[in-house]
């Protein structure tokens, strides 16, 4: 018997892509090559090795939050130059573009595609991310070919960026509209890795969710996605699920099923 809530009610997942589906920290370190290679190894940004990546997001946030109509490669462009004019190391315009080109090649996790295709027999899903429309196609026809979406809602698309409640509002709307999947019957659950972005907006907007943690339940990997432990303390996050992965998730959705199936 499993000892999770009941997974089976739900008609369709939305997910958060990077971090969730995409390893987008290792792709953002890669990328920062051109600016974290000039630094001395006594810098701050390479004292672990999720810091650079850490500022980088510090810097990528502010540019969401002040700019929310700039496109997603636009704005991950703009936290590169501001994070090298910052430890002040000259880069080239070409690394720019090419960590805003990031999202449609980086990796996807191991587990993503196998998992996302057992869970598309049981339920709709959907990507709702912060990324723009040119990146998601690149993404979903790259590194998560294999798997089937049945929407994509994009920052690019909306306006805003997660964790703005605009972005989840257009997401129940658009759900509700084009899949026939009413949130407010219970019909949707949020899958995500990042706290901050993901799951405190979910509480605050009454939508339940499922973390994949990747790591992210202990504080030494906390990295992007927020410390789970001043969350918790502050009451911001009430997801009701934890994974590790992709693949554990949808490993227990079939326990559950099929336990169900056999019930009937």
């Amino acid at each position: 018997m499993s000892s999770y809530p009941s997974l089976t009610s739900f008609k369709a997942l939305s997910f958060d892509c990077y971090g969730t589906l995409i390893d987008w920290e290792s792709g953002l370190d890669a990328d920062l090559k051109p600016i974290t290679s000039q630094l001395p190894a006594s810098h701050p940004l390479l004292s672990h090795p999720l810091a650079a990546v850490q500022r980088f997001n510090d810097h990528q946030e502010h540019i969401w939050e002040t700019q929310p109509a700039l496109p997603y490669d636009q704005a991950l462009a703009a936290a590169f130059r501001l994070l090298a004019s910052e430890v002040g190391v000259a880069v080239s315009d070409s690394d720019a573009e090419a960590i805003g080109a990031g999202p449609g090649r980086w990796a996807a996790f191991p587990d993503t595609v196998a998992g996302l295709r057992k869970l598309s027999r049981r339920y709709k899903l959907i990507i709702l991310s912060n990324v723009n429309d040119a990146n998601i196609r690149s993404a979903v026809a790259g590194p998560m070919s294999g798997a089937r979406f049945d929407a994509v809602y994009t920052a690019q698309q909306i306006g805003s960026y997660k964790p703005s409640l605009d972005n989840f509002r257009y997401l129940f709307e658009h759900a509700k509209t084009d899949l026939g999947i009413d949130k407010d019957n219970g019909d949707l659950l949020h899958v995500a890795r990042s706290l901050s972005a993901d799951h405190v907006p979910a509480k605050q907007v009454g939508l339940r969710s499922c973390f994949i943690a990747r790591g992210g339940d202990k504080p030494e990997n906390y990295g992007t996605g927020g410390n789970l432990e001043e969350l918790k303390k502050e009451g911001k996050v009430g997801f009701e699920w934890l994974f590790q992965t992709i693949g554990e998730f949808a490993d227990e959705v079939e326990r559950q099923f099929a336990a169900l199936e056999k019930k009937e």
